[in-house]
């Protein structure tokens, strides 16, 4: 069983190693540079899975409201388990966290992406035993031109 908590600035280089376990391969200085971002945004909370003291997991929450609906949203923008602890219950350990979380925080739904590759049909059929469903599709353009 992990232990769930808030981040912490030690936690830098585990979540960083765990961006790579997440097929975004990041610099420490690249992971400092978005965390402190992310740090000054009230609406975006990250929580790490920790055991026997190492952090093996983390998920990066942002709370929204929406135009469509009246609810407010708690969408998880990263969630990640090391490749070697996925299949012993901390990813279900870690979304379970943020339901409750976002429960207590006036939170009504819970929303994620995850890409169309081949390697992500394992989290897919993940997020369905846990309930989450497929409504749509993500479309990306960047305005940069790159």
């Amino acid at each position: 069983m992990a232990l769930i908590r808030t981040y912490e600035a030690a936690d830098l280089a585990a979540v960083a190693e765990l961006m790579e376990d997440l097929g975004y391969p990041t610099k420490i200085s690249e992971m400092q540079r978005r965390m402190d971002v992310i740090a000054s945004n009230p609406f975006c909370h990250t929580f790490v899975a920790e055991v026997d003291g190492q952090v093996v997991g983390m998920a990066g929450i942002r709370v929204s409201t929406n135009y469509e609906i009246d609810d407010v949203v708690t969408y998880i923008s990263a969630f990640v388990v090391k490749k070697e602890m996925q299949g012993q219950g901390i990813g279900k350990q870690l979304i379970r966290y943020i339901e409750d979380w976002s429960i207590r925080n006036g939170s009504d739904i819970l929303y994620l992406t995850s890409g169309m590759k081949e390697e992500r049909k394992i989290a897919h059929e993940f997020y369905k035993r846990l309930g989450f469903e497929i409504t749509g599709y993500r479309f990306v353009k960047r305005t940069n031109g790159g």
